[in-house]
């Protein structure tokens, strides 16, 4: 288990990635994803159903807020190329 992926067990509650939020982070990659209303994410102009995405992702480290973009932080990055 990576260091990133541990990371985000300890936040999570669980053992690694889902596929949802592998899915939001090659979205954020992609350039396809804002933050509306703080903590709300939006992805190709709509509303991801996961409200607790974006906390829980910025809270692992994985993604941070870039001016009403959202970025993938290194770790992020790292944790999409493993």
């Amino acid at each position: 288990m990576s260091a990133q992926t541990a990371q985000l067990a300890l936040v999570t509650g669980t053992p690694a990635l889902t596929h949802r939020d592998r899915a939001v982070l090659r979205a954020v990659q992609a350039g396809r994803v804002r933050l509306s209303g703080g903590s709300a994410l939006v992805v190709d102009g709509l509303f991801l159903a996961d409200p607790f995405a974006a906390p829980r992702l910025a809270d692992a480290g994985l993604i941070a807020d870039a001016d009403g973009a959202v970025a993938l932080t290194d770790s992020g990055r790292a944790l999409l190329a493993a």
